[in-house]
């Protein structure tokens, strides 16, 4: 959700074309993940969101899909604003992330980084974790693929995963890892989170930035990664969930907001308030977090 406000800033600041992107390419095994959760903790509700994680020879990346799904789609629409030099509202013709972050893994040594933005800063911290696996001599066919049974605990929920060894990636969905096989399904026991492998593919020249990624780096918002610690992040997203709007008042001046939005009869304070409560919306009806409690696997020896 934490997206918004970027997609926000492409929409005001993007009025020429991105520059390319300087990274090399490389290819990577794009794994597509379902995953079925449960928003709210008090509800029975459900909602589904395609996952993926994209790997190559030195470190995975795990992420929501919907953003990356969508780049033609933003393309188009920021051509269409370079050439018309008018403002265009992105947010009206995509969908939004119900996860923002991203988790890389570092290979061979797993080493996990967790990356999310809170406003328009980019924070990163590492999450060194160990999963104490508990392998099963059961096997199951999940789809098309061979898999045998292995149980964890992580954050405060206990975990069924179904591996396969047909796929050589001691790899998995979110920050799972550590099987001798991809895993290809996993859950908790109250099945409040469930990830499922539905595909794969080569993805020649592979990019790691999506397209809104570029157009945020070339309009401002930034995307260097400032170091933190777990609990500062986590206290950080905790102020901006109380506040969504605070940075971008402290960036704009009472002049600005009451300015009309090129092309639109909104003013940038009137659509800043959609986006506020847009947010808050969002964080009311999202209160089962992956993770919850502080309980985590065994760290890893340094």
């Amino acid at each position: 959700m934490k997206n918004l406000f970027s997609v926000f800033f492409i929409a005001l600041f993007a009025f020429a074309s991105a520059q390319d992107s300087k990274e090399s390419k490389e290819t990577a095994n794009r794994f597509f993940y379902e995953l079925t959760f449960k928003p709210k903790k008090d509800s029975t509700k459900m909602d589904k969101v395609v996952t993926i994680l994209d790997i190559t020879g030195k470190k995975s990346i795990y992420q929501d899909y919907t953003i990356p799904a969508q780049d033609s789609i933003i393309k188009v629409a920021v051509d269409e604003m370079e050439k018309t030099k008018s403002w265009k509202d992105v947010t009206k013709l995509i969908r939004m992330p119900k996860f923002s972050y991203k988790i890389v893994k570092t290979y061979p040594e797993m080493k996990e980084q967790y990356i999310d933005r809170v406003s328009m800063n980019l924070f990163g911290y590492d999450d060194d974790i160990k999963f104490n696996w508990n392998i099963l001599p059961e096997k199951e066919k999940v789809g098309e693929y061979n898999t045998q049974k292995a149980t964890t605990e992580f954050g405060g929920r206990k975990w069924t995963a179904w591996f396969s060894t047909d796929i050589p990636f001691q790899d998995g969905p979110y920050k799972f890892y550590g099987l001798p096989g991809l895993i290809v399904k996993i859950e908790d026991s109250e099945k409040n989170y469930s990830w499922k492998l539905s595909g794969n593919k080569k993805i020649v020249n592979y990019e790691e930035m999506s397209y809104s990624d570029k157009i945020n780096a070339k309009y401002g918002v930034p995307q260097t990664l400032t170091p933190t610690t777990k609990e500062k992040f986590e206290k950080a997203y905790a102020s901006f969930k109380q506040d969504p709007m605070s940075e971008f008042r402290q960036k704009v001046t009472p002049e600005m907001m009451s300015m009309k939005m090129p092309g639109s009869d909104l003013t940038i304070g009137e659509f800043a308030k959609k986006q506020e409560k847009q947010a808050k919306d969002f964080f009311n009806s999202n209160d089962n977090p992956i993770e919850v409690s502080s309980q985590t696997p065994e760290k890893k020896k340094k």
